[in-house]
């Protein structure tokens, strides 16, 4: 596979799932743009990619339509975390999570489908999560914030079909990122038990395979989407989470 003469633009890529995505499509030949709120992380992986760097915060929704970027490759990566209760949610909180995992993806979109409908070529690969097919308690925002980002890929995926653009999400399970270590120690605290705990009782407990994922193989999934061996692949969801959703 080669990316040559393609611009790959990665949401959160400044670390964890991002980082990797940004790392491996480089590697694949694409010119990498890496969005983070971060803007010195962003710039280091931009320069140890050979790309750019964009300093945004994605929840800045008139920041996000002033982007002066194109796009043969989106990958909507950005993502945050809270756990708590329905009843002790904070609204605010759930509405900063939909702005950055629903509707500046939605932006993005809207932003680069028409270039990729004119080249006659164009990828979007939505990092979604097993929580976009299945549900957790204390989550709500998130489960919410995928299963749209779900719909929304399928949305894109038949309304770029006759341009040559594929949507598809990716679906993982816990990886192992500083997003995954802050919910160990919420869930601990909510559940009252050791961090360690959290792992074993808890988030390994639905699935088959019995160990986090690795960014890396999150990426990998990405660059396969983004292959010719995939060329006829649109709406699905690859499941990457270790056989939770099998239940």
């Amino acid at each position: 596979m080669t990316l040559d003469g393609r611009t790959a633009v990665v949401t959160g890529g400044a670390g964890g799932i991002g980082r990797a995505c940004a790392e491996r499509l480089a590697a694949e030949g694409a010119a990498v743009v890496v969005i983070d709120r971060d803007a010195g992380a962003a710039a280091e992986v931009a320069e140890r990619v050979g790309g750019r760097a964009i300093g945004l915060d994605l929840t800045d929704l008139a920041a996000v339509d002033a982007l002066d970027v194109a796009a043969d490759i989106l990958v909507n990566n950005a993502g945050m975390q809270h756990v708590a209760p329905i009843d002790e949610f904070p609204p605010e909180v759930f509405s900063t999570m939909m702005r950055l995992m629903v509707e500046s993806p939605f932006r993005l979109v809207r932003r680069f489908l028409p270039g990729m409908k004119a080249r006659g070529w164009g990828r979007v690969v939505n990092i979604s999560s097993v929580h976009g097919v299945r549900a957790s308690e204390f989550k709500v925002a998130y489960v919410t914030a995928k299963h749209a980002l779900e719909g929304m890929s399928k949305v894109i995926a038949l309304e770029g079909a006759a341009h040559g653009v594929t949507s598809n999400c990716v679906n993982p399970a816990y990886v192992r990122t500083p997003l995954v270590d802050k919910q160990i120690a919420a869930q601990a605290e909510r559940h009252g038990i050791a961090p360690e705990e959290v792992v074993e009782r808890i988030m390994l407990a639905p699935a088959a395979l019995k160990r986090l994922l690795e960014p890396e193989e999150v990426a990998d999934a990405v660059a396969y989407l983004c292959s010719p061996a995939a060329s006829f692949m649109t709406g699905s969801s690859l499941m990457i989470d270790g056989g939770w959703s099998i239940h």
